[in-house]
Protein backbone atom coordinates (compact mmCIF):
# COMPACT_ATOMS: atom_id res chain seq x y z
CA UNK A 1 0.00 0.00 0.00
CA UNK A 2 1.95 3.51 -0.79
CA UNK A 3 2.15 5.52 1.80
CA UNK A 4 0.28 8.59 2.13
CA UNK A 5 2.36 11.98 2.42
CA UNK A 6 0.99 15.57 2.78
CA UNK A 7 -0.51 16.94 0.66
CA UNK A 8 2.02 20.51 -1.12
CA UNK A 9 1.11 23.32 0.24
CA UNK A 10 0.35 25.77 -2.21
CA UNK A 11 2.82 28.61 -3.48
CA UNK A 12 2.52 32.29 -4.59
CA UNK A 13 3.78 30.91 -7.80
CA UNK A 14 0.79 28.47 -7.91
CA UNK A 15 -1.57 30.93 -7.14
CA UNK A 16 -0.25 32.91 -10.08
CA UNK A 17 -0.62 30.10 -12.45
CA UNK A 18 -3.70 29.87 -11.54
CA UNK A 19 -4.77 33.71 -11.72
CA UNK A 20 -2.99 34.01 -15.24
CA UNK A 21 -0.90 36.50 -13.58
CA UNK A 22 2.73 37.15 -12.57
CA UNK A 23 4.47 36.23 -9.10
CA UNK A 24 4.81 40.39 -8.98
CA UNK A 25 1.62 40.88 -9.11
CA UNK A 26 0.29 38.23 -6.38
CA UNK A 27 2.89 39.89 -4.24
CA UNK A 28 1.29 43.26 -5.08
CA UNK A 29 -2.21 42.01 -3.96
CA UNK A 30 -1.07 40.56 -0.57
CA UNK A 31 1.36 43.62 0.71
CA UNK A 32 0.08 46.56 -1.34
CA UNK A 33 -3.55 45.49 -2.75
CA UNK A 34 -4.60 49.08 -3.66
CA UNK A 35 -1.98 49.38 -6.66
CA UNK A 36 -3.37 46.37 -8.41
CA UNK A 37 -6.61 46.95 -11.15
CA UNK A 38 -9.74 46.07 -8.98
CA UNK A 39 -10.09 43.13 -11.89
CA UNK A 40 -7.06 41.96 -11.82
CA UNK A 41 -7.14 41.49 -7.72
CA UNK A 42 -10.21 39.55 -8.28
CA UNK A 43 -8.69 37.49 -10.28
CA UNK A 44 -5.76 36.63 -8.04
CA UNK A 45 -8.30 36.85 -4.87
CA UNK A 46 -10.24 34.20 -6.25
CA UNK A 47 -7.26 32.04 -7.09
CA UNK A 48 -6.10 32.11 -3.47
CA UNK A 49 -9.43 31.28 -2.35
CA UNK A 50 -9.53 28.33 -4.74
CA UNK A 51 -5.97 26.81 -3.71
CA UNK A 52 -6.44 28.10 -0.24
CA UNK A 53 -3.07 29.04 -0.19
CA UNK A 54 -1.70 30.90 2.87
CA UNK A 55 1.27 33.19 3.39
CA UNK A 56 4.21 31.97 5.03
CA UNK A 57 5.28 34.35 7.68
CA UNK A 58 8.55 32.87 8.66
CA UNK A 59 9.27 33.14 4.77
CA UNK A 60 8.36 36.55 4.85
CA UNK A 61 10.31 37.14 8.21
CA UNK A 62 13.43 36.24 6.83
CA UNK A 63 13.03 38.07 3.13
CA UNK A 64 11.94 41.37 5.41
CA UNK A 65 14.16 41.12 8.43
CA UNK A 66 10.94 41.30 10.67
CA UNK A 67 10.42 39.34 13.30
CA UNK A 68 6.72 39.19 14.78
CA UNK A 69 7.23 36.56 17.40
CA UNK A 70 7.51 37.84 21.06
CA UNK A 71 8.54 34.58 23.37
CA UNK A 72 7.07 34.69 27.26
CA UNK A 73 8.31 32.25 29.55
CA UNK A 74 6.20 32.50 33.34
CA UNK A 75 6.39 30.35 36.41
CA UNK A 76 3.31 28.78 35.89
CA UNK A 77 0.63 28.88 33.17
CA UNK A 78 -1.81 26.37 35.45
CA UNK A 79 -1.87 29.54 37.70
CA UNK A 80 -5.19 32.28 36.56
CA UNK A 81 -2.37 34.52 37.81
CA UNK A 82 -0.06 34.21 34.91
CA UNK A 83 -3.05 32.88 32.22
CA UNK A 84 -4.75 36.42 32.74
CA UNK A 85 -1.25 38.24 32.70
CA UNK A 86 -0.91 36.40 29.37
CA UNK A 87 -3.33 37.38 27.61
CA UNK A 88 -2.71 41.04 28.69
CA UNK A 89 0.48 40.40 26.50
CA UNK A 90 -0.90 38.53 23.73
CA UNK A 91 -3.88 41.34 23.36
CA UNK A 92 -1.05 44.10 23.02
CA UNK A 93 1.15 41.90 20.84
CA UNK A 94 -2.01 41.54 18.67
CA UNK A 95 -2.45 45.02 17.96
CA UNK A 96 0.66 45.44 16.06
CA UNK A 97 0.13 41.85 14.17
CA UNK A 98 2.34 39.97 16.75
CA UNK A 99 1.98 36.46 17.70
CA UNK A 100 3.20 34.96 21.61
CA UNK A 101 5.47 31.71 22.39
CA UNK A 102 4.35 31.26 25.72
CA UNK A 103 6.08 28.62 27.88
CA UNK A 104 6.00 27.80 31.73
CA UNK A 105 9.12 27.40 33.78
CA UNK A 106 7.06 25.54 36.72
CA UNK A 107 9.92 28.02 38.84
CA UNK A 108 12.73 25.25 37.99
CA UNK A 109 16.04 27.69 36.58
CA UNK A 110 16.52 24.64 34.38
CA UNK A 111 13.87 24.44 32.70
CA UNK A 112 13.51 28.40 31.83
CA UNK A 113 16.50 28.33 30.61
CA UNK A 114 16.12 25.43 28.08
CA UNK A 115 13.27 27.83 27.15
CA UNK A 116 15.36 30.59 26.66
CA UNK A 117 17.48 28.78 24.49
CA UNK A 118 14.73 27.48 22.05
CA UNK A 119 13.12 31.32 22.27
CA UNK A 120 16.79 32.82 20.70
CA UNK A 121 16.67 29.43 18.26
CA UNK A 122 13.42 30.54 16.97
CA UNK A 123 14.43 33.82 16.63
CA UNK A 124 12.08 36.17 18.59
CA UNK A 125 11.93 39.52 18.50
CA UNK A 126 12.10 39.65 22.37
CA UNK A 127 11.50 38.04 25.41
CA UNK A 128 9.11 39.22 28.29
CA UNK A 129 10.21 36.82 31.52
CA UNK A 130 9.29 35.94 34.68
CA UNK A 131 12.29 35.12 36.33
CA UNK A 132 12.23 31.48 38.07
CA UNK A 133 15.12 32.14 40.85
CA UNK A 134 17.37 35.41 41.90
CA UNK A 135 19.30 35.32 38.88
CA UNK A 136 19.05 37.52 35.25
CA UNK A 137 22.26 36.13 34.14
CA UNK A 138 20.51 33.81 31.22
CA UNK A 139 18.02 37.00 30.67
CA UNK A 140 21.18 39.64 30.45
CA UNK A 141 22.95 36.95 27.87
CA UNK A 142 19.95 36.82 25.28
CA UNK A 143 20.14 41.07 25.61
CA UNK A 144 23.67 41.05 25.78
CA UNK A 145 23.09 38.88 22.05
CA UNK A 146 20.53 41.33 20.54
CA UNK A 147 17.27 40.02 21.88
CA UNK A 148 15.62 42.57 24.05
CA UNK A 149 13.82 41.62 27.43
CA UNK A 150 11.15 42.65 29.83
CA UNK A 151 10.81 41.04 33.50
CA UNK A 152 7.20 40.50 34.04
CA UNK A 153 6.14 40.64 37.89
CA UNK A 154 9.63 41.39 38.76
CA UNK A 155 11.36 44.52 39.52
CA UNK A 156 14.38 45.14 37.24
CA UNK A 157 18.08 45.48 39.37
CA UNK A 158 19.55 46.52 35.83
CA UNK A 159 18.66 50.25 34.85
CA UNK A 160 18.55 48.93 31.15
CA UNK A 161 16.57 46.31 31.39
CA UNK A 162 12.54 47.37 31.55
CA UNK A 163 10.44 45.67 34.01
CA UNK A 164 6.81 45.88 35.09
CA UNK A 165 5.76 44.78 38.63
CA UNK A 166 3.51 45.58 41.60
CA UNK A 167 4.21 47.10 45.11
CA UNK A 168 4.26 43.35 46.88
CA UNK A 169 5.95 44.85 50.13
CA UNK A 170 3.01 47.22 49.96
CA UNK A 171 0.40 44.89 48.82
CA UNK A 172 1.33 42.23 52.19
CA UNK A 173 1.16 44.90 54.38
CA UNK A 174 -2.26 45.86 53.13
CA UNK A 175 -3.44 42.36 54.01
CA UNK A 176 -1.45 42.50 57.41
CA UNK A 177 -3.17 45.61 58.28
CA UNK A 178 -6.43 44.37 57.41
CA UNK A 179 -5.99 41.38 59.85
CA UNK A 180 -4.91 43.32 62.35
CA UNK A 181 -7.44 45.99 62.42
CA UNK A 182 -9.79 43.07 62.78
CA UNK A 183 -8.33 42.23 66.56
CA UNK A 184 -6.05 39.09 65.16
CA UNK A 185 -2.96 38.81 66.62
CA UNK A 186 -1.53 35.34 65.71
CA UNK A 187 -0.59 35.00 62.14
CA UNK A 188 0.35 32.01 59.51
CA UNK A 189 1.99 33.17 56.65
CA UNK A 190 2.22 30.58 54.00
CA UNK A 191 4.80 31.97 51.57
CA UNK A 192 6.85 30.43 49.00
CA UNK A 193 10.51 29.65 47.81
CA UNK A 194 12.87 32.68 48.72
CA UNK A 195 14.49 32.40 45.48
CA UNK A 196 11.69 34.44 44.32
CA UNK A 197 11.13 38.08 43.81
CA UNK A 198 7.81 38.07 44.94
CA UNK A 199 8.36 35.52 47.86
CA UNK A 200 11.14 38.24 49.74
CA UNK A 201 9.25 41.01 48.96
CA UNK A 202 5.65 39.90 50.45
CA UNK A 203 7.64 38.29 53.48
CA UNK A 204 9.18 41.94 54.02
CA UNK A 205 5.94 43.66 53.90
CA UNK A 206 4.31 41.01 56.67
CA UNK A 207 7.36 41.29 59.00
CA UNK A 208 7.57 45.88 58.69
CA UNK A 209 4.19 45.60 59.34
CA UNK A 210 3.66 43.72 62.14
CA UNK A 211 6.67 45.31 63.80
CA UNK A 212 5.18 48.36 62.89
CA UNK A 213 2.29 47.83 65.28
CA UNK A 214 4.27 46.54 68.11
CA UNK A 215 4.57 42.79 67.47
CA UNK A 216 7.62 40.86 67.59
CA UNK A 217 7.34 38.84 64.40
CA UNK A 218 9.42 36.23 65.90
CA UNK A 219 6.55 35.31 68.53
CA UNK A 220 3.29 36.92 66.12
CA UNK A 221 4.11 34.62 63.08
CA UNK A 222 4.65 31.57 62.20
CA UNK A 223 5.98 31.51 59.04
CA UNK A 224 6.31 28.14 56.26
CA UNK A 225 7.88 28.60 53.21
CA UNK A 226 6.55 26.08 50.61
CA UNK A 227 8.68 24.34 48.21
CA UNK A 228 5.73 25.81 45.47
CA UNK A 229 3.10 27.73 45.39
CA UNK A 230 0.08 25.48 44.78
CA UNK A 231 -3.22 24.35 46.06
CA UNK A 232 -1.70 20.95 46.92
CA UNK A 233 1.61 22.15 48.97
CA UNK A 234 -0.61 24.68 50.58
CA UNK A 235 -3.12 21.96 51.57
CA UNK A 236 -0.09 19.84 53.40
CA UNK A 237 1.51 22.35 55.33
CA UNK A 238 -2.13 23.59 56.86
CA UNK A 239 -2.83 20.18 58.06
CA UNK A 240 0.54 19.92 59.54
CA UNK A 241 -0.07 23.27 61.17
CA UNK A 242 -3.20 21.84 62.79
CA UNK A 243 -1.95 19.04 64.13
CA UNK A 244 1.08 20.89 66.64
CA UNK A 245 0.43 21.57 69.77
CA UNK A 246 0.46 24.68 71.46
CA UNK A 247 -1.67 27.94 70.49
CA UNK A 248 -3.21 28.12 67.21
CA UNK A 249 -2.77 31.28 64.76
CA UNK A 250 -6.53 32.57 64.29
CA UNK A 251 -5.18 34.37 61.39
CA UNK A 252 -3.67 33.29 57.82
CA UNK A 253 -2.19 34.90 54.68
CA UNK A 254 -1.40 33.02 51.87
CA UNK A 255 1.32 34.24 49.39
CA UNK A 256 -1.47 33.40 46.60
CA UNK A 257 -4.40 32.70 45.70
CA UNK A 258 -3.97 29.11 45.22
CA UNK A 259 -1.81 28.76 47.93
CA UNK A 260 -5.09 30.22 49.63
CA UNK A 261 -6.81 27.73 47.82
CA UNK A 262 -5.64 24.93 49.32
CA UNK A 263 -5.49 26.28 52.87
CA UNK A 264 -9.00 26.94 52.77
CA UNK A 265 -9.39 23.37 51.54
CA UNK A 266 -7.27 21.62 54.58
CA UNK A 267 -8.88 24.24 57.23
CA UNK A 268 -12.84 23.36 55.82
CA UNK A 269 -11.60 19.24 56.13
CA UNK A 270 -10.49 20.03 59.38
CA UNK A 271 -13.34 21.37 60.91
CA UNK A 272 -11.98 24.93 61.54
CA UNK A 273 -14.96 27.75 60.75
CA UNK A 274 -13.79 30.78 58.86
CA UNK A 275 -13.04 33.42 59.49
CA UNK A 276 -14.50 32.32 63.11
CA UNK A 277 -11.48 30.38 64.24
CA UNK A 278 -9.69 31.48 61.38
CA UNK A 279 -9.63 34.08 59.16
CA UNK A 280 -7.75 33.86 55.61
CA UNK A 281 -6.19 36.51 53.02
CA UNK A 282 -4.63 35.73 49.49
CA UNK A 283 -3.02 37.47 47.47
CA UNK A 284 -3.42 38.06 43.48
CA UNK A 285 -7.35 38.47 43.00
CA UNK A 286 -7.66 35.95 40.78
CA UNK A 287 -11.25 35.03 38.83
CA UNK A 288 -11.94 31.94 40.82
CA UNK A 289 -11.72 33.71 44.29
CA UNK A 290 -15.02 34.93 44.40
CA UNK A 291 -16.53 32.39 43.13
CA UNK A 292 -15.42 30.40 46.38
CA UNK A 293 -18.26 28.80 48.72
CA UNK A 294 -16.30 31.05 51.40
CA UNK A 295 -15.45 34.12 48.72
CA UNK A 296 -11.56 34.99 49.51
CA UNK A 297 -10.38 38.07 51.22
CA UNK A 298 -7.60 38.94 48.52
CA UNK A 299 -4.61 41.11 47.43
CA UNK A 300 -5.42 42.47 43.93
CA UNK A 301 -2.75 42.49 41.35
CA UNK A 302 -4.26 44.41 37.85
CA UNK A 303 -2.85 40.96 35.78
CA UNK A 304 -4.28 42.09 32.24
CA UNK A 305 -2.48 45.42 32.35
CA UNK A 306 0.56 44.00 33.73
CA UNK A 307 0.83 41.80 30.91
CA UNK A 308 -0.62 44.32 28.66
CA UNK A 309 2.34 47.05 29.86
CA UNK A 310 4.97 44.74 29.51
CA UNK A 311 4.51 44.05 25.82
CA UNK A 312 3.67 47.32 24.84
CA UNK A 313 7.08 48.24 26.27
CA UNK A 314 9.13 45.62 24.26
CA UNK A 315 7.35 46.65 21.20
CA UNK A 316 7.73 50.61 21.79
CA UNK A 317 10.69 50.89 23.53
CA UNK A 318 12.89 48.45 22.40
CA UNK A 319 16.59 49.66 21.82
CA UNK A 320 15.65 53.17 23.73
CA UNK A 321 18.43 54.22 25.98
CA UNK A 322 16.36 54.44 29.30
CA UNK A 323 14.58 51.42 30.21
CA UNK A 324 11.47 52.11 32.20
CA UNK A 325 10.80 49.87 35.17
CA UNK A 326 6.72 50.62 35.89
CA UNK A 327 5.30 49.50 39.14
CA UNK A 328 1.73 49.47 39.93
CA UNK A 329 -0.03 50.18 43.35
CA UNK A 330 -2.10 46.39 44.54
CA UNK A 331 -5.92 46.61 46.13
CA UNK A 332 -7.58 44.48 49.18
CA UNK A 333 -10.77 43.60 47.88
CA UNK A 334 -12.52 41.92 51.89
CA UNK A 335 -14.58 38.95 51.19
CA UNK A 336 -16.15 36.56 53.63
CA UNK A 337 -12.93 34.46 54.73
CA UNK A 338 -11.53 36.85 56.47
CA UNK A 339 -14.68 39.18 57.98
CA UNK A 340 -18.18 37.88 58.44
CA UNK A 341 -19.48 40.56 58.23
CA UNK A 342 -19.12 40.39 54.34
Amino acid sequence: MAKRGAAKRPSVTDVAKQAGVSVGTVSNVLNRPDSVAPATRAKVEQAISTLRFVRNASARQLRSGEISTVGAVVLDIANPFFTEMARGIEDRLAQDDHTLMLCSSDENPSREARFLRLFEEHGVRGVIATPSNGSLDGLLALRERGIEVVLLDHTSPDPDVGSVAVDDVGGAGLAIEHLLSLGHTRFAFLNGPLTLRQCVDRREGVIATLTAHGLDPAEALTEINLDALNATTADAAVRRLLAEDGPRPTAMFCANDFTALGALRALRDSGVSIPEEMAVVGYDDVIFASMLTTPLTSVRQPMHTLGWTAADMLLTESGTDAARQVEFEPELVVRASSTSGQ
